[in-house]
């Protein structure tokens, strides 16, 4: 509980089995030219985040190979299951996969909540026909996705193909992370607000940009639609969390940025 009074969801967090976790993390911060504060364990997130102020963290893992959808979604599951409910377990799924139903109805099986995609890792544009597949699947079973969105230098996932996808899928629900556009916030800015099937998260946008334009962005969207996350393991935690506490929002507008929209969502109980 953060000050007493915010109860906090953290909606967006990298974890890594342990033996591999320092590989991983280091292959993320290559991909981004950044270097990763913490380590990508998920002992590590929950003594960061709850130290932090942290009640709930939403965990995930990207699939850079069809081979490892099975693997890694095994994994969060196993997590989730042995975190006192500390945990909320989103699967992974990959476009060039032979059997995607197959792959989703496992996600089903282990009772994850969602789906985390990343184009720009995956290396394929956002409404590629693989995962056109995906986003059909997820919207008829009601699963929400966690979208990478955004990248100056790419065009896998920046808001132009996004808009696509809503307007293609319009029941379902898709979280833009990065507030609709890492990197390229402007375009995001002018293309997205106002979907009714959008919401968007904070993370890695106090590293890039000034208070202000997040302050902006947040507001152009609603605080019905945004969710808090840090990121993890990029980021200081309570940096994070200090970054977005110092924004002029009311409380009410806070609990629902820190807690109930990620619990909407994501069918946190």
């Amino acid at each position: 509980m953060l000050n007493g009074k915010f109860k906090v969801t953290d909606a967006h967090c990298h974890i890594y089995p342990d033996k591999i976790a320092a590989r991983a993390t280091a292959g993320t911060d290559s991909f981004y030219g950044e270097h990763s504060v913490n380590s990508g364990t998920v002992s590590d997130l929950i003594k960061c985040g709850t130290a932090a102020g942290i009640d709930h963290f939403v965990v995930q893992s990207v699939a850079t190979s069809p081979k490892q959808v099975t693997s890694i979604n095994e994994f969060i599951a196993r997590d989730v299951s042995e975190s006192n409910g500390l945990l909320t377990g989103l699967g992974t799924l990959h476009p060039e996969s032979t059997d995607i139903p197959g792959d989703f109805s496992h996600i089903l099986s282990l009772g994850l909540h969602g789906i985390k995609l990343h184009p720009d890792i995956q290396r394929f544009p956002a409404d590629c026909p693989g995962y056109m597949k995906i986003y059909e699947l997820c919207e008829r079973e009601g699963l929400p996705i966690l979208l990478h969105t955004g990248d100056y230098r790419y065009d896998f996932s920046n808001p132009n193909r996004v808009l696509k996808v809503l307007k293609a899928f319009p029941s379902l629900t898709i979280v833009g992370a990065h507030l609709g556009g890492w990197s390229v916030w402007d375009e995001a800015i002018e293309t997205l607000p106002g979907i009714p099937n959008l919401y968007v998260d904070c993370s890695s946008c106090f590293p890039f940009t000034d208070k202000e334009h997040v302050y902006r962005m947040i507001r152009k969207y609603g605080c019905d639609r945004v969710l808090f996350g840090t990121d993890y393991p990029m980021w200081s935690v309570p940096g994070e969390i200090e970054s977005f506490m110092s924004l002029d929002f009311s409380d009410d507008e806070r609990r629902a940025m820190l807690s109930e929209n990620a619990e909407k969502v994501f069918r946190i109980k």
